[in-house]
């Protein structure tokens, strides 16, 4: 008879995510939907998309007055967008 290794299947998704998107995609996921938390509903509601890739996030928002005022606020956020995640995960922000 042959036994298998029983593991949770939380930690085999896991697993899974990070041998085919890298070890830090979760964390970066993380950064993602902490967004909305950070910039809060106003921002957020005029934010079109959010992306991250290498640590780099990328935002559109529908607004050149909204664009140029997040852009004095970068590092602020890069601050507080990390201490959500717990870790240091974005290191730029570019807005488009």
């Amino acid at each position: 008879m042959v036994y298998y290794e029983v593991q949770k299947l939380g930690d085999l998704i896991k697993e899974y995510i990070v041998m085919h998107k890298g070890p830090d995609f979760l964390d970066e996921m993380k950064a993602v939907d902490a967004w909305p938390k950070v910039v809060g509903t106003f921002i957020a509601s005029h934010t079109i998309d959010v992306s991250i890739k290498k640590g780099v996030l990328f935002v559109r928002v529908d607004s050149d007055a909204l664009r140029s005022e997040l852009s004095y606020s970068k590092s602020l956020l890069m601050k507080n967008l990390n201490e959500r995640v717990g870790k240091d995960v974005v290191s730029e922000i570019v807005l488009n």
